[in-house]
């Protein structure tokens, strides 16, 4: 039956009235839907089907381990949240008293009316109970709070409110009348306000909270740092059976400064640089290697001297400027002497327009093709609509290898891209403009300032070959890379997006064997708090 827009409206208004009746919601989810999953998206079916076997083995690793620290995991959308249920209750296996918080929301940027919010709050609760008393749950939809919260909380909230619309418009220029603005800071307030109360009653040893940056989650780590309580962070990228983690710091930071303060002056063993080597020429060819699930081009390599005839190229330098993603997690909060990354790549092209010696390529972003927001492909034709013989602009959807371009460069620029650090890897001069993680390690032209960075730019495309890299920077660049790649990933056995098939490979007994424990026991132990030292870690 097709049911009319008019329909579809009274129908929402109705739900809206009786979501504001005690309840209402949570009696028609017993009564109407026998207390089973709702037909939405939000779903913790895997958590449901795998709570059985994983209270029964929890529960016995529990009986030999000590008792632990007071943990608070906190989660919101259904597939965050049945991850940090399996993460608690593995931590409760080893003796830790975890509390799950969460909140029952199943998309970050669509309004929700408080009836359907409410029955989906009783279902999680419903199946979140099954844990206890292993692991104890609280939803911040029934923490009692008050209407109050420090300045500083309040001026957060509404930075990861325009963190959240830039993420999700995929723009660095965000209306704070909009309502996607509005729906994000009427969240995270609620958030904000519960996370406070409940702290303040309860404080916990330690919170752990996924990604740290965004949404909600970025809101409750935020409160747990004013409050002091030491806070974990953590995310997952493209290798399997890996973690990122970070101690009372957002993990999207990436900051590897104690990871590279204790290794950079231990040198690559010779399998150690074959290994990042073999890494290096899978992302040239555009093939997947080892644990990692994603291809980084969607061209394979065709050489140098094919792409510089291709795009027309000519004997004078090139240089090569690889942008980044707008609102990708990475970038967000970046800016060290630009308003944007928008504004860096519009004053670069505005400059080098001026340049004719030299030749710019501009990489847009292969990862564009996935978005819906502002492309940097329109970026430069706001500034250049129409493209000097001496500028090219690679669209995402370019069958061009980037590896082939900074084949042919003499001189890199980025913003935070990761390109950066394999630009030096090549002994390219590399200017990085944005705070990224590979900044200030020894290889690269960190510059802070418009006039630091035409200051620094200027000689470099006199005379690009003076500043090629030394041979000791370009090994600096290498065990760097090493170290990123494969020492600051943390083995873990659950990946986010494979939990499941993750978990029947490695249940509860498999992780906490003596074997599991020597692969994963660290990690858990950075989880929870305990500090993690570099040094003594191994591969």
């Amino acid at each position: 039956m097709v049911v009319s827009a008019a329909e579809r409206k009274a129908k929402e208004k109705v739900k809206e009235i009786l979501g504001e009746i005690p309840f209402t919601a949570e009696l028609y989810w017993l009564i109407r839907q026998g207390g089973k999953s709702l037909k939405s998206r939000f779903s913790l079916k895997n958590f449901e089907t795998a709570l059985p076997s994983l209270y029964a083995e929890a529960s016995e690793l529990r009986q030999a381990a000590k008792n632990g620290r007071q943990v608070f995991i906190f989660a919101t959308l259904h597939y965050w949240i049945e991850h940090a249920a399996l993460i608690g209750m593995a931590l409760a296996a080893r003796g830790e008293r975890v509390t799950l918080g969460f909140l029952p929301y199943d998309n970050w940027q669509t309004p929700i009316n408080r009836f359907d919010l409410r029955r989906q709050n009783a279902y999680a609760r419903g199946v979140l109970k099954g844990a206890a008393p292993l692991m104890e749950t609280v939803s911040f939809m029934n923490v009692r709070t008050h209407r109050a919260l420090p300045e500083e909380i309040i001026e957060a909230v509404r930075q990861v409110s325009m963190y959240d619309a830039q993420y999700t418009l995929q723009m660095e220029e965000v209306d704070t009348s909009s309502d996607i603005y509005r729906l994000r800071f009427e969240r995270n307030l609620d958030a904000a306000l519960a996370a406070y109360a409940w702290f303040k009653a309860r404080r916990p040893d330690v919170v752990i909270v996924p990604n740290g940056t965004l949404q909600e989650l970025g809101v409750v780590y935020r409160v747990a740092r004013s409050l002091n309580i030491p806070t974990v962070t953590y995310e997952f990228g493209d290798q399997r059976q890996r973690i990122w983690l970070a101690q009372n710091a957002e993990v999207m930071r990436q900051e590897t400064d104690s990871l590279w303060k204790a290794r950079k002056n231990d040198p690559l063993t010779t399998d150690q640089l074959e290994r990042v080597r073999s890494l290096f020429v899978a992302r040239q060819k555009a093939t997947l290697w080892e644990n990692f699930s994603r291809r980084w081009q969607g061209t394979p390599s065709q050489g140098g001297k094919q792409v510089r005839a291709e795009l027309g190229l000519d004997s004078r330098p090139i240089v090569l400027l690889a942008t980044n993603v707008l609102g990708d997690s990475l970038t967000l909060g970046r800016n060290i002497f630009t308003h944007s990354m928008a504004e860096w790549i519009s004053r670069t092209v505005q400059y080098f327009a001026g340049r004719t010696d030299v030749q710019l390529v501009i990489r847009v972003h292969p990862g564009e093709v996935l978005t819906h927001g502002l492309s940097m492909v329109e970026v430069v034709r706001q500034v250049l609509p129409k493209l000097p013989e001496h500028i090219r602009l690679i669209a995402p959807t370019d069958t061009i290898n980037t590896y082939d371009l900074i084949e042919i460069a003499d001189v890199g620029l980025v913003y935070t891209t990761t390109v950066g650090l394999e630009m030096a890897m090549s002994g390219l001069p590399v200017i990085v403009a944005g705070q990224t993680h590979f900044r200030g390690r020894g290889f690269t032209h960190d510059v802070d300032s418009w006039v630091n960075y035409f200051k620094t730019l200027g000689p470099m495309l006199d005379k690009p070959a003076q500043h090629r890299l030394s041979r000791a920077q370009v090994d600096l660049a290498w065990q760097y890379a090493y170290r990123f790649f494969f020492d600051y990933p943390r083995p873990f056995p659950w990946h986010l997006v494979r939990a499941w098939e993750d978990y029947r490979q490695n249940p509860l007994k498999s992780v906490f064997s003596p074997q599991g424990v020597a692969t994963y026991g660290a990690t858990f132990d950075y989880l929870v708090g305990e500090p993690l030292d570099w040094r003594k870690i191994e591969d």
